[in-house]
């Protein structure tokens, strides 16, 4: 039987921390949490659950979980965020892969809860992730955000039953601070790999991404939550395009540019 490690980033998440620890208490031999210098009580909880609490300054999603990873005393690594949990029927998977692993990664569906309902379309579900995996045949890349998970070539992947659940938004004022945040981000991560924008592409983006989540992913099918999903969705596609463009103007009217 192998061991699990399991590895936690963390920023201010005593509304979700303790969810996402008990969810893996069954299968964990232990567990890692980094933490970027919480100010709430996040450190506290994890310590009275066992964890191993260590604060690492913010380097990026995917360096600070490859940091989390050295951390581990076991090469299997099961990688979390801490609004995710196991469902009871994942957590099983987990276990019996523990027994006899026939693969050296694995991927499992994730269940996205937006403001107490679970999305099952708007292109959220099934929203599959590598999750578990030997550290020795995968890592982390270091994109600015939505970091993917490197698997060596060659390395097969199995698929396990049961879903992750996300606990991602409590409320559409939650989402649309998300939204702001992480449109800078993307269109930052675009602009440094040289990637631009057009007027079509700005104004058109947004109801194109509309129209494909809400109809053809049948995001009406998930009533107002989905309804709000793809409304700001919409709105991300926009604004980090638009954001995309005003780094290159700011960039075009810099003096240092035309030196």
């Amino acid at each position: 039987m192998i061991k699990l490690s399991v590895v936690i980033i963390t920023f201010n998440e005593e509304k979700n921390i303790v969810r996402c620890l008990d969810s893996v208490k069954e299968v964990a031999d232990e567990i890692i949490v980094v933490d970027s210098f919480s100010t709430d009580k996040t450190g506290e909880i994890c310590t009275e659950k066992g964890a191993r609490f260590v604060r690492h300054p913010w380097p990026g999603y995917g360096a600070q979980k490859n940091y989390g990873n050295s951390l581990a005393s076991n090469d299997w690594i099961l990688s979390l965020d801490a609004d995710e949990a196991l469902s009871l029927k994942l957590g099983e998977s987990i276990a019996r892969v523990k027994e006899n692993p026939a693969y050296r990664a694995y991927a499992m569906n994730r269940l996205t809860n937006y403001c107490g309902h679970w999305i099952r379309h708007c292109g959220w579900y099934p929203d599959t992730k590598i999750r578990l995996f030997d550290r020795r045949s995968a890592r982390w890349d270091l994109e600015l955000v939505h970091e993917n998970l490197l698997i060596d070539e060659g390395t097969a992947s199995g698929f396990l039953q049961g879903d992750l659940l996300h606990y991602s938004f409590l409320s559409r004022e939650d989402h649309l601070r998300q939204v702001e945040h992480y449109s800078g981000l993307v269109a930052r991560q675009f602009f440094e790999k040289g990637r631009k924008a057009g007027l079509l592409k700005i104004w058109f983006s947004g109801p194109a991404r509309f129209i494909r989540d809400y109809f053809f992913r049948l995001g009406f099918l998930d009533g107002t939550a989905g309804f709000s999903v793809c409304s700001l969705s919409a709105r991300a596609a926009f604004l980090k395009y638009r954001k995309l463009r005003k780094l290159h103007h700011e960039r075009k009217n810099h003096p240092l540019y035309h030196s």
